[in-house]
């Protein structure tokens, strides 16, 4: 399978593995992959993974055929909300990985996932990513959707890219917002000490926009629906933390302490819409406040 992706102004100058990666939705390790087997080229000539990008050029990318899975199938209970024959969403909870990694081999979304899809998922991403498209934390708990064939994941990846898809979050977070209603347009990018965190920063960063409303305020806290209008990493928890008002629970972005027990931060992946693929239809689905988030709340409301 082949194809072709132009160049656009702001990816003037960025490394052609990140581009690639962010561009179809793949893992970073993937897209230099492909990049070494010569899969990507201009005007007929291989790309190296560490190149510059000029705005305008136009990249052909091939495709490989999925590469059987590594990771193996294990009967999990899974929370399915909508399924069809390209994709199913799924509910995922807190607590869970998605897919395998180191400390996390088995036990995982993507184990759960190929018990109950045993015609496979697709391969775009990898051997131990099949069928994930976009990911949330483990401590994040809500809605993913999953691709079952290749067609399907590269409309859903199409669809990420443009930022189209609807993506409303729910949290409790430290403190009092200034604002009832406001927008975080502050762009996301590596830390420049801590290599696993991300943070608002010029350097190296992409254009991140996070949307909130508070819903309810407590002593310290506040209770608040986010809506994304892009997707980046750790977007809320960075944005949130950006502001003063780090999610609740969150150890790494600043907002471990509260008042009763919480392990893992207070955030749910609540709604998410998108077109679907194959048929063209929009389709949205809702996932309602998990036990630990209600029982959270409660406890706030106590205070």
């Amino acid at each position: 399978m082949e194809k072709q992706l132009t160049i656009p102004p702001e990816a003037e100058g960025e490394r052609a593995d990140r581009f690639l990666s962010e561009a179809l939705s793949i893992t970073r390790a993937a897209a230099q992959k492909w990049l070494e087997q010569g899969n990507v080229t201009v005007n007929g000539r291989a790309l190296a993974k560490s190149a510059r990008l000029s705005q305008r050029t136009v990249l052909t990318v091939v495709i490989p055929e999925p590469q059987p899975c590594e990771a193996e199938p294990q009967d999990i209970p899974l929370d399915i909300v909508y399924e069809d024959c390209d994709l199913l969403v799924v509910n995922k909870p807190k607590g869970m990985v998605v897919h395998p990694a180191a400390g996390n081999p088995d036990g995982t979304l993507v184990n759960a996932l190929l018990a109950h899809c045993p015609d496979g998922l697709s391969g775009i991403n990898g051997v131990m990513r099949p069928g994930i498209v976009h990911r949330i934390d483990k401590d994040t708990s809500g809605l993913l959707i999953v691709a079952k064939n290749d067609r399907a994941h590269q409309g859903l990846a199409e669809q990420i890219k443009e930022h189209s898809f609807t993506r409303v979050y729910e949290a409790v977070v430290v403190g009092h917002l200034r604002e009832r209603e406001g927008t975080v347009d502050a762009p996301i990018g590596r830390h420049p000490v801590h290599r696993k965190r991300m943070a608002v920063t010029e350097r190296n960063s992409k254009h991140a926009v996070t949307h909130y409303t508070v819903l309810e305020e407590f002593p310290g806290y506040s209770y608040i629906r986010l809506k994304l209008e892009t997707g980046r990493t750790h977007q809320i928890r960075v944005h949130m933390a950006y502001l003063g008002h780090p999610v609740a629970g969150d150890a790494v972005y600043g907002g471990a302490e509260q008042p009763a027990e919480l392990q893992g931060q207070c955030l749910h992946a609540r709604c998410i819409g998108f077109i679907h693929p194959v048929t063209g239809d929009y389709l949205e689905f809702d996932s309602g406040l998990p036990p630990y988030f209600e029982a959270y709340l409660e406890k706030l409301r106590k205070l």
